[in-house]
């Protein structure tokens, strides 16, 4: 959490994770030579200011019952999410290195059974914020103060299941439940207006019931205010974040066919360089 940090501080501390973030998603990546990449470069400063500046919970107990819970509901992010997670200390940042091999707890996409602080499972997209309405319906009954926090994507907003989710959370008064949707225009069939136009996306959610901010998901100062404010609504919110696919990579940010990309081997080193600042 920010404690008593001064905002300047806040938002070095949180860019400074954003970028080893992003550097060990690079590493990782590089092991399989391909992935979700693009995906975990653009939502790099979301994870950072959520495992930085807002979670609660306890590196040597993942699994502690006071915990807020971050429930990755597009699995294949995992790679984003396991650079977050050892960024909080809940995984050795030397088991990054095991990234989808053979008997590695850090598959990749995202397991809960393998994965310390991999709170579901994900795979078909749509079921994220449908589980996340029950984990936070349970917590209210049992008298529970952790939060709720769901990463969907913006394709997944195509599925029924999270309207009927979010139509339940409005019901139920969740206000300790966030979801944070990530916006970056793409998915595996093409651009998102093109699959299904999902727009406007804001006016949407509030006719659900829903507190509703938007801002660049990139702008980790426009972060930090939003995640502050959706703290205080009495309801269900929601964190509409616009991001950039291949944040921080200039030519990786310019490639087609961004969703699941392959990275050519002398380009991995290029990637870092960018990402380090000691190339522009």
């Amino acid at each position: 959490m920010g404690g008593s940090a001064s905002r300047s501080e806040r938002i070095a501390r949180i860019t400074e994770s954003a970028r080893r973030i992003r550097k060990n998603a690079l590493d990782m990546g590089e092991v399989q030579g391909q992935g979700y990449i693009a995906q975990a470069l653009g939502v790099a400063d979301i994870l950072a200011v959520a495992y930085t500046d807002r979670l609660r919970y306890r590196a040597e107990d993942p699994e502690w019952e006071g915990r807020d819970r971050f429930l990755l509901s597009i699995g294949h992010y995992a790679i984003a999410l396991y650079a977050a997670l050892a960024e909080a200390g809940i995984l050795d940042v030397a088991e990054l290195e095991t990234y989808g091999a053979d008997e590695s707890r850090l598959p990749m996409s995202g397991m809960a059974s393998y994965t310390p602080g991999m709170e579901i499972s994900g795979g078909s997209l749509g079921h994220g914020l449908t589980v996340a309405v029950g984990m936070a319906l349970g917590l209210r009954h049992r008298g529970n103060g952790a939060r709720v926090y769901n990463l969907l994507s913006d394709g997944e907003l195509d599925e029924g299941s999270t309207w009927e989710a979010a139509l339940a959370a409005s019901h139920h008064e969740l206000g300790n439940l966030t979801a944070i949707v990530d916006v970056n225009h793409l998915q595996a069939d093409g651009p998102t207006d093109g699959v299904l136009r999902t727009e406007p996306v804001v006016d949407k959610w509030r006719a659900f019931g829903w507190h509703a901010v938007r801002v660049d998901g990139n702008d980790v100062d426009a972060l930090i205010s939003a995640f502050d404010e959706l703290d205080e609504a009495a309801g269900p919110s929601v964190l509409v974040c616009d991001t950039r696919v291949g944040r921080g990579v200039p030519f990786l940010e310019q490639r087609e066919k961004a969703h699941f990309m392959r990275v050519e081997e002398h380009e991995w080193q290029l990637a870092r360089d960018y990402v380090e600042g000691t190339r522009v």
